[in-house]
């Protein structure tokens, strides 16, 4: 009787060490929605249900509905601000195109996205054949190919709740993501990039962005630096932080009370990290002294005051709490002070040429 009560409490402890096991690999997962993503530069998520809940949402500046979106809205039943609980984005630079594929270079950024959210597939589908130039169908599934601006948009319903689409040239990174959905999900699975740095974003944060800075930088025009030298963002006022290369930024932002937003810019030394946290340090330096000289809005002055920038080994770090209330007066409100200006750059004489 003792031998079968060990045997049975061994038995139900393994069973409670797997389940934990289980759960604790499930929370260091990245969600579906992103698992299902191509390879690409960058990854952003955004999950509104827990800023629903917070009634974050609510806080925002109401959007006028331009008349195209409105017919959406109409033909389809699906409100994004309503209806959508999930959403991921890969975002394709240049380097992207498959070797060996006919397919043409795009000097611009791509997008790979998966919606998840309350969806009438029949009535969306029907608006979106309207827009169609032809539909495929693969894997028992529609795959709704829209001309869009010189692009091909396409839109594939993967299930009740889930729909996927894609302006990439090549159609086989779609059927990836239909490929992807029809395995059983692994929480070990998604692109490289996406798993080796999720880790890195803080627990319970709905929204989450992981980017390589100088692929994401150079193809979306905001660097017109080459490949394999350090990217410039562009900020307000003409300022520019360089990132040397290699720099993968991994951003956060989770509600506790208030929200707390962190980047991080990961380079690959320290002295690099050094550099671009000296440079952060001094562009809201410069906007406090401005702002404050302008006698601007208390409420703004203290977002400013409660940014911090530090550097962590190999890392930029920014960080800042601040109230949800005054995301909606920052959006609402004009700024009382113009941003800071970069100082201009000398001009060189030009050279007489007979």
């Amino acid at each position: 009787m003792r031998r079968r009560r060990l045997i049975v409490a061994a038995l139900v402890l393994a069973f409670i060490g797997a389940l934990a096991l289980a759960v604790l690999v499930r929370k260091a997962a990245p969600p579906e929605a992103a698992r299902l993503l191509p390879g690409a530069q960058g990854f952003v998520y955004f999950n509104l249900t827990p800023l629903r809940r917070a009634k974050l949402l609510q806080q925002l500046p109401p959007v006028a509905l331009d008349s195209e979106y409105a017919e959406f809205v109409h033909e389809t039943g699906f409100e994004f601000e309503r209806d959508l609980d999930e959403i991921a984005f890969a975002i394709h630079g240049p380097s992207q195109a498959p070797p060996g594929s006919n397919q043409r270079m795009s000097v611009e950024n791509r997008y790979s996205e998966v919606f998840v959210g309350h969806f009438d597939a029949r009535r969306a589908s029907q608006y979106l054949r309207k827009l169609a130039g032809s539909v495929d169908v693969y894997r028992n599934l529609e795959i709704i190919n829209i001309p869009h601006e010189g692009r091909t948009v396409r839109v594939c319903f993967l299930g009740p709740e889930m729909v996927a689409i894609s302006n990439v040239d090549d159609p086989a990174v779609i059927r990836g993501i239909v490929n992807r959905y029809h395995k059983l999900a692994s929480p070990f699975g998604g692109p490289s990039l996406l798993r080796h740095y999720y880790r890195r974003v803080p627990f319970a944060s709905p929204a989450w962005a992981i980017l390589d800075l100088g692929a994401v930088l150079s193809a979306s025009g905001n660097s017109s630096s080459p490949q394999n030298s350090s990217s410039a963002l562009v900020l307000p006022g003409g300022y520019q932080i360089s990132f040397p290369p290699g720099t993968v930024a991994v951003g956060s932002i989770r509600y506790l009370g208030e929200v707390d937003l962190k980047i991080r810019a990961f380079t690959t030394g320290e002295s690099e990290a050094r550099g671009v946290a000296d440079q952060m340090s001094a562009f809201f330096a410069l906007v406090r002294t401005v702002e404050g000289n302008a006698g601007g809005d208390a409420d703004v002055r203290a977002v400013f005051d409660r940014i911090h920038i530090e550097q962590d080994n190999k890392a930029a770090v920014l960080t800042a709490e601040f109230p949800p209330g005054i995301l909606k007066k920052i959006l609402t409100e004009p700024p009382s002070a113009s941003l800071p200006q970069a100082p201009a750059q000398p001009e060189k004489k030009a050279r007489k040429h007979r």
